[in-house]
């Protein structure tokens, strides 16, 4: 299974101009030939680009410095140097971009294909053939190429997902992800089988489909660090939908609405935007005769908070559709009020 890496930091340093070149002519019939010196090639500049085909930051790990070729030196006869070649950096969609001595954000790379120079490459400097002048007409000097650009950055990856699944663990997250997508999660049952964000395309029909984000479990105090949750609360803040995921757990003190309300104060703790965000919420487990038995009782708990609770087992797939239908009818309204 292929790591998951969703933070980076890198240096990056674009190529040096080349120097511009000093030459005169030397042809049989010109006596006086003048400068012929070309100037330096341009260098090359390290650019990151978004591919949608990636999932993590694994190939920046092990590798830290990315250099790009500086250009080459002015040639005689009004030669020009070549330009040093550009090194193009593939990122996940929906990567962060960060000067990590700042901290400012320099750009964020979320569309398929969408570029950003990171470190630009020095300009050639200009040869003697640029420096005649009626009273110099056999100059000798030339220009430096400029240095290339050097940063220090920090990739954070965000993922691209339509719907997040939020939940203690658990709860099932996993299994409704590989119950209703192609994703194929680890799934056990003890606490945080998911030590990955997981992301899976649930078709709903030929023209419907949505992208939906399993993150790890999350426990009280996870916006301040604790547990897993703190370093994945960041793939849930380009979501447009939150499913919470609950169960009638067996740890005593612990109900559906009280897992419910935590999780609330967590998301809005990490980010007030994340607890106004269109929400399902659903009571998973229903094979259990246990869950069942308190559905009656529980869907009125939480009506009279003005909460609709819907109710699936992932271990049959009952109730799955209706809660997909659901979420596919809060995307659509928050898209329209985007």
């Amino acid at each position: 299974m292929t790591a998951f890496i969703d933070q980076a930091r890198i240096s990056v340093r674009g190529g040096d101009g080349g120097d511009g070149a000093v030459a005169f002519r030397r042809e049989k019939y010109v006596p006086k030939g003048g400068p012929a010196g070309g100037d330096g090639g341009d260098g090359g500049s390290v650019i990151l680009e978004a591919d949608e085909g990636l999932s993590t930051l694994l190939d920046f790990r092990y590798r830290h410095e990315h250099n790009a070729p500086s250009g080459e030196r002015g040639g005689n006869k009004d030669m020009y140097g070549k330009g040093g070649p550009d090194v193009v950096l593939r990122v996940p969609a929906g990567t962060m971009v960060y000067d990590d001595q700042t901290g400012a954000l320099l750009v964020d790379l979320h569309k398929h294909g969408q570029r950003f120079v990171a470190a630009r490459g020095g300009r050639g400097g200009r040869g003697n053939i640029h420096f005649a002048t009626p009273i110099d007409r056999a100059p000798r000097h030339f220009e430096r190429g400029g240095a290339g650009q050097q940063r220090e950055i920090r990739l954070e990856l965000k993922l691209l997902a339509d719907v997040g699944l939020v939940g203690f663990p658990n709860v099932g997250k996993s299994s409704f992800i590989a119950r209703v997508s192609a994703a194929r999660p680890k799934i056990a049952d003890y606490p945080f089988t998911t030590l990955i964000p997981n992301l899976g395309v649930v078709r709903l029909s030929q023209e419907r489909s949505l992208v939906l984000a399993d993150v790890p479990g999350l426990i009280k105090g996870a916006h301040a660090g604790a547990g897993l949750g703190h370093q994945f609360l960041r793939h849930l803040e380009r979501t447009r939908v939150l499913i919470h995921l609950l169960e009638v757990s067996p740890v005593p003190g612990r109900t559906p609405l009280r897992d419910y309300l935590a999780l609330r104060r967590e998301l809005s703790l990490y980010d007030e935007k994340l607890a106004g965000r269109d929400e399902i919420v659903v009571l998973n487990k229903l094979d259990l005769p246990a869950t069942r038995a308190r559905l009656a009782t529980l869907r009125r708990t939480f009506v009279r908070r003005k909460v609709k609770l819907l109710a699936i087992s992932t271990a049959t797939g009952e109730g799955m559709s209706e809660v997909l239908e659901a979420a596919w009818s809060a995307l659509a309204q928050a898209k329209k009020q985007e």
